[in-house]
């Protein structure tokens, strides 16, 4: 399953983990087109995540998201920026599984940096009461066993170049 085949990359981890950007750069190096499945959520629903979330509930999200990642299933040779709790669902697991998984690693501290310096609670809502750095160690003791059990590559935190080279590498591997 190397780079050169047309399967989907898709790459998972908690929110502030780099997905995106390190999806836009990974794209570029690779001659991939780039989505983003939180922007797609947004340009299809013309409504933003933490307003959905708010009138809804999180299991309405999950379920909107789980239809988007199937569509975007259907169109191989991108690569996919998931949103963090995409694993959360078997049946994205599934749809995960026909691509390759890329799983971003980061330390809680460094997720909750991130996010109070890029806050933005309409694409970010809370997923919990807790305050931040509590809810990120929550959520990941969580989702870590999904995420591991998903990834077919696990890339430690570093800077976004090296992040790219190593994801680079990695995939001419598989």
């Amino acid at each position: 399953m190397a780079v050169t085949t047309p399967h989907n990359i898709y790459l998972i981890g908690p929110r502030a983990s780099g997905k995106t950007s390190l999806g836009r750069l990974l794209a570029e190096r690779l001659g991939r087109p780039f989505l983003d499945l939180d922007e797609v959520f947004r340009e299809l629903r013309g409504e933003t995540i933490a307003a959905l979330v708010e009138r809804e509930g999180w299991e309405r999200f999950r379920e909107i998201e789980r239809d988007i990642l199937a569509e975007t299933a259907k169109t191989p040779g991108r690569v996919v920026a998931t949103g963090g709790g995409a694993v959360l669902l078997p049946e994205n697991r599934k749809v995960l599984a026909r691509g390759v998984v890329v799983y971003l690693q980061a330390d809680p501290e460094r997720l909750a940096e991130r996010l109070l310096a890029d806050f933005k609670p309409d694409q970010r809502p809370n997923l919990t009461d807790l305050e931040l750095a509590e809810e990120i160690k929550a959520t990941l003791a969580e989702r870590e066993p999904l995420y591991l059990a998903a990834a077919h590559v696990s890339l430690p935190e570093a800077p976004l170049e090296v992040l790219a080279e190593r994801a680079e590498k990695a995939l001419a591997m598989l």
